[in-house]
């Protein structure tokens, strides 16, 4: 019954790949699983190959009933509230409505989220009210951090954002740890970034890493995850064992 931001501020890491193939391996594991997909750009919505005229716009701005817009997927165990292009404005209507604009998905997943093994939060490539709403609900923050030079830099920036927001709204918020994707192990700096990432958050970061692999980034164009795109691939290997790694550490959450 843990609720996981998987976040960064930071575009093109690998956000919504790492919500969608570790949701379908969670649910393969046996979990009951929910993908929210909070960025209008809707890559979660799209990767599931669901067309929604409705989703989390209406759940956080007309007040419907989060439970009224989940979608079943064709995957084991995962279901969907989708995003929608509507979402581009929830951030002016959220800061325009009355209360506290950065708790609205809390409440909204509230009566929900004992329907759930995890509840997944695919977060917007910002750090604007979608992604702090979703940094609020969450239990646990998951960053994936790409095996690029200005890794670091950037992760340093989002823990500062975690801080503020454990200060301001979320006390409760943890670290759920730090994966590392688009790892290519012909490069020497796909080496070194992972290394100086497990140097620096030793305990935090997830042993399994995520390769770059053409399986992986041409699943979504047939709106499968890897699990039933290509199960034998590369990238399905490292999601099969990150989801293991999930697993085993989940219980901590709720503890």
């Amino acid at each position: 019954m843990a609720i996981v931001a998987v976040a960064n501020q930071k575009g093109g890491v690998g956000k919504t790949t790492t919500v969608v193939n570790l949701a379908a391996y969670l649910g393969a594991l046996g979990a009951r699983v929910l993908v929210v997909d909070c960025d209008a750009q809707a890559n979660s919505t799209s990767f599931f190959g669901i067309e929604a005229a409705t989703g989390l716009y209406e759940v956080l701005t007309r007040d419907v009933d989060a439970d009224a817009t989940i979608r079943a997927t064709e995957t084991q165990g995962v279901h969907l509230i989708a995003a929608t292009p509507a979402l581009a404005g929830a951030d002016i209507e959220l800061l325009m409505r009355g209360g506290d604009p950065n708790a609205v998905l809390r409440d909204a997943l509230a009566p929900i989220r004992q329907q759930y093994s995890y509840i997944l939060l695919d977060c917007p490539p910002s750090l604007g009210v979608m992604t702090v709403n979703a940094l609020v609900a969450a239990d646990a923050v998951l960053v994936p951090v790409q095996c690029e030079y200005l890794a670091l830099e950037g992760l340093a920036r989002f823990m500062a954002t975690l801080d503020r927001v454990r200060v301001q709204s979320n006390p409760g918020l943890r670290l759920f740890g730090l994966v590392m994707t688009m790892f290519d192990a012909r490069t020497v700096l796909s080496h070194q970034v992972t290394e100086e990432v497990r140097r620096h958050y030793p305990s935090l970061t997830f042993q399994t890493v995520i390769p770059r692999n053409v399986r992986l980034s041409e699943a979504p164009s047939f709106g499968r995850p890897i699990l039933a795109y290509d199960p034998y691939s590369r990238g399905a290997e490292a999601y099969r064992s990150l989801a293991v790694e999930v697993a085993e550490r989940a219980p901590a959450l709720v503890s």
